[in-house]
């Protein structure tokens, strides 16, 4: 492709540093550590113990996806106290290329990648070559993007906060859940139900619907005991989950035509595949009235790949030196 073949990608949370080196040209990932961020003062130190670490000092083009909207020069991280100057960074620490990105603005980029080897399928319809793609995903938050295939200049992935738009209920039992979410958060976004958090507030939201005295649970005892079938409640707080995210994975779907399919990523969804295929979830992703037919024919995926975010942040990288030699 380049000169460049080897750099460093990295996959930021806000309680795990998720480093590898990346092989450009074969788009593979060895040298893959992972470090807690309270360990480290700034990003900048944690980087810079990697490449110790593995002995990649020669390496100096970096792709960094990072939970918190990237809007400029200045990186403020919403669950974890880093923040920094790309500029600075990359000067600090002698950086060819430095590229930083929302989390899920590198997810987005690496549905080309993982669409064939790395998805299951879930419903019908058939992805449409050279289309608009959408993805989302539940873990901590609930995240959002698009991607556009912009001809030969590759793809354009667009970032967003999707996952804070307004949650419509649509039966009795969704009023009663907005009803108690609303009471305890005033605005009741998607990511309110679809998240680790939203899932345990689900679950007691729905044992007050159902005049029900539970203890709280959290997210991974309601996902473990739901795929055991040894809850009820758990069960059907999963199942209320499933077509809260098929609702909204229609609505992206409509939002840009996003014939080109729908990814769900993220933590929540994966371990919780056994259960999907009996839910709501493609049914509420199709039931659009008029444009019911409109949907039936986008297919909609769940991404098994375990790195989707290094993924998308080698190939982001990728694209922009390819980008930056072609225009020299």
């Amino acid at each position: 492709m380049t000169d460049v073949r080897y750099a460093i990608v990295a996959d930021i949370g806000g309680t795990n540093a998720r480093f590898s080196r990346v092989d450009l040209s074969a788009l593979t990932l060895d040298k893959v550590q992972q470090y807690r961020c309270a360990d480290f003062a700034s990003l900048a130190d944690a980087l810079q113990h990697y490449r110790t670490d593995q002995q990649l000092h020669a390496l100096s083009d970096v792709a960094i996806a990072i939970a918190c909207p990237v809007q400029g020069d200045m990186v403020q991280m919403t669950n974890f106290h880093w923040q920094f100057s790309i500029s600075a960074m990359q000067q600090q620490l002698e950086l060819s290329t430095l590229l930083v990105m929302n989390d899920f603005t590198a997810v987005a980029m690496s549905l080309p990648a993982v669409q064939a080897a790395a998805c299951v399928q879930v419903g019908a319809g058939t992805a449409v070559a050279g289309q608009p793609m959408a993805v989302l995903g539940a873990g901590t938050g609930l995240g959002v993007g698009h991607l556009l295939p912009v001809g030969e200049k590759g793809y354009l992935p667009l970032p967003g906060e999707g996952g804070h738009v307004d949650w419509a209920p649509t039966n009795q039992q969704e009023w009663a859940i907005y009803q108690q979410l609303s009471a305890k958060y005033g605005h009741v976004s998607p990511e309110r139900l679809l998240s680790g958090p939203g899932l345990e507030d689900l679950y007691l939201a729905l044992a007050a619907y159902r005049q029900q005295q539970v203890e709280p649970l959290s997210a991974a005892a309601i996902s473990q005991q739901a795929l055991a079938a040894d809850n009820a409640l758990a069960s059907a707080t999963i199942a209320q989950f499933f077509a809260s995210l098929g609702s909204i994975a229609g609505d992206l779907a409509l939002t840009l035509s996003t014939t080109g399919g729908v990814f769900i990523g993220g933590g929540i969804v994966p371990k919780l595949l056994p259960l999907l295929p009996q839910s709501e979830f493609r049914a509420r992703f199709e039931q659009k009235g008029r444009f019911t037919a409109f949907n039936q024919a986008i297919p909609t995926y769940v991404i098994t790949a375990e790195q989707p975010g290094l993924i998308g942040a080698a190939l982001y990288l990728k694209q922009t030196i390819l980008q930056q030699t072609q225009g020299e």
